[in-house]
């Protein structure tokens, strides 16, 4: 028996909490929040019942094929009489009519057994197998809804990395611009800049103070959203590992391409789904053959009799057995109308195949050239933070003899700090464009879950060095 997918889920992180033990409930780490969002996600949690619901079509198609019994009964109890007495004329009669009463009735009691089994129906056993390939595409739909659930903690989660990042870049700009508004201050009270620079130094204070503001916000929202997915808070997340390797795919995109066109959930389910509404053209087809039943009945009766004085007849039983044949002729064109519908849903169900394929295709190039986009990007980012600090130790300098002004330093200021997010973001889409090209492919897992967050550390830097 297939087991599905989120049995899958549940297994694989079952033995990853217990080999982390007690440590990882210290800390709300990766693992820890996709364990919760398997349990308490309602999205994920509809999927399941929906697979379900879906795998119970199987037994129902099944059905069709199997023998019916069915056992009835039945009793009544026959009077009648006169609604009230006829006048007494003093003449006897010879058939008198009594007065209506109950007990004075006959009662009447049968019951029955009857069995049916299909001996030819084609129409069912093409319809039992469209309810196979459709339990088949329901768990391939789960599946891919687990894979979904990774992603979406994914993007959750970093989402809550990337906005502690800006937040702690901003809020270092911001006590770098109130420094700098200091010591403006001081310069213009001795008389060494004009008050332009000081109202240039305010302005970067104030703006580096509402971006701050704006930030925290957006930081509370990302925990929200994480708390959205596991019906849990979480004050803070691990941050992601300073030497956390950035490298190329291991394998070309070809590759990728072909594990795509064998594994991906999608273009499997599409499949699936296809092979189902052939079957129901079979199916939509066969209403126009001939169906054979065999029926075996046995009936047990027993009736008044009028004649009787006990009120009861005696007692009778019968048996029948039979093959019954039939052959449709003519439904008003009910039959041809749902076998032409039919062939439309399958040529239908062909085409998002073929989309299928063609959208993974997509997502394969997309997501590989992601990743080795976000390569370059990581160490260019790396390079522009060293840059950056540069040009604003030679700024500061320079406005110490006089050779720059404070705006200049403002703005040295901001790029280092803007370099600062960039790198720390590059390496935040490099991880999520490298699960996507995994999704792309079809062989995203909870392992992979469990290898990231083997990079995943309490207390790591919100910027960390490059």
């Amino acid at each position: 028996m297939r087991v599905p997918a989120i049995s899958r889920l549940q297994h694989a992180l079952g033995i990853a909490l217990l080999s982390l033990g007690s440590a990882s409930a210290l800390a709300d780490d990766l693992l820890d929040i996709f364990n919760l969002a398997a349990n308490n996600d309602p999205t994920i949690r509809q999927a399941r019942a929906n697979y379900n619901a879906a795998h119970t079509v199987i037994d129902q198609g099944r059905a069709l094929l199997l023998p019916s019994i069915d056992l009835n009964a039945s009793a009544s109890r026959d009077t009648s009489g006169l609604v009230k007495a006829p006048p007494d004329t003093g003449t006897p009669s010879l058939f008198p009519r009594p007065v209506h009463d109950f007990g004075n009735g006959y009662t009447n009691k049968s019951w029955g057994l009857s069995l049916r089994q299909a001996l030819f129906n084609a129409e069912a056993w093409y319809s039992f197998n469209s309810a196979r390939k459709s339990d088949e595409a329901a768990a391939v739909s789960l599946a891919s809804a687990e894979q979904e659930l990774i992603m979406r903690v994914a993007n959750a989660y970093f989402s809550v990395l990337r906005s502690q990042t800006n937040l702690a870049t901003f809020t270092s700009e911001e006590a770098a611009a109130q420094s700098v508004l200091e010591q403006t201050q001081q310069r213009f009270d001795v008389g060494l800049v004009a008050i332009t620079d000081v109202y240039d130094s305010q302005a970067n204070a104030d703006l580096a103070s509402v971006n701050r503001l704006v930030e925290e916000n957006n930081l509370s929202q990302s925990l929200e959203a994480l708390e959205a997915i596991t019906g849990q808070p979480h004050s803070d997340v691990d941050g992601l590992a300073s030497d956390f390797p950035i490298v190329n795919s291991d394998m070309p995109m070809d590759d990728w391409m072909t594990a795509a066109m064998s594994n991906n959930l999608a273009i499997r389910a599409a499949q699936l789904d296809l092979e189902a509404r052939q079957e129901d053209a079979k199916a939509a087809k066969a209403r126009l053959y001939p169906t054979a039943d065999l029926n075996m009945n046995y009936n047990w009766n027993q009736s008044g009799s009028p004649l009787n004085l006990t009120g009861s007849g005696l007692a009778s039983e019968g048996t029948s057995i039979g093959v019954n044949l039939s052959v449709p002729i003519f439904a008003g064109g009910l039959n041809a109308s749902r076998l032409r519908q039919a062939y439309y849903t399958r040529d239908a169900s062909e085409e998002a195949l073929l989309k299928s394929r063609r959208d993974s295709t997509q997502s394969v190039r997309n997501a590989y050239r992601g990743v080795e986009t976000n390569v370059r990007a990581v160490a260019a980012r790396a390079r522009a933070i060293v840059s950056a600090q540069s040009a604003l130790d030679a700024t500061q300098v320079g406005a110490e003899v006089g050779t720059r002004n404070v705006v200049d330093v403002v703005l040295a200021q901001r790029s280092l700090y803007q370099a600062q997010r960039d790198y720390a973001n590059a390496r935040y889409d490099y991880v999520i464009a490298s699960l996507s090209l995994k999704q792309a492919a079809g062989t995203l897992s909870p392992q992979d879950v469990i290898d990231l967050n083997e990079w995943l550390q309490s207390g790591a830097s919100a910027v960390p060095a490059p």
